[in-house]
């Protein structure tokens, strides 16, 4: 990874709830609002932000680790904020704790873990599972 990244600097990702974004499974609707596989999709984004700018060519960042407690709902079309802050930083990878929030306070909390890998051994890994 390139120099600059430091432990506290965040990344926010705001996004407007829809339908897509609600429980469901197998395409049937559990209920309508926000839900946990959507808001660790929405960390995992925030948290990506975070390594975007420090990337090398040859490199790539790739999920490790997601830990997530889903604290209250949030219902159509209501605006969420996620922010991610970074934790710890090493030469294997990054770790963030990330907060989702809407307009009634903090809907969600977690970390999400990303390895830093050089795209070489991600390409080998995936070849290699398949």
């Amino acid at each position: 990874m390139k120099d600059g990244l430091q432990v506290g600097d965040t990344a926010t990702l705001t996004v407007e709830v829809t339908r897509e974004m609600f429980a469901q499974f197998g395409g049937e609707l559990v209920h309508p609002a926000y839900s946990t596989a959507s808001m660790v999709y929405h960390m995992e984004w925030a948290a990506r932000k975070l390594i975007i700018p420090y990337l090398e060519e040859h490199e790539e960042g790739m999920g490790a680790a997601v830990s997530v407690q889903h604290l209250a709902p949030s219902g159509l079309g209501t605006v969420i904020q996620v922010t991610a802050i970074v934790t710890q930083i090493s030469k294997r990878g990054v770790t963030a704790d990330v907060t989702v929030k809407n307009q009634h306070g903090f809907i969600g909390k977690g970390e999400v873990q990303q390895a830093i890998l050089p795209k070489a051994v991600i390409n080998e890994k995936l070849s290699a599972a398949t």
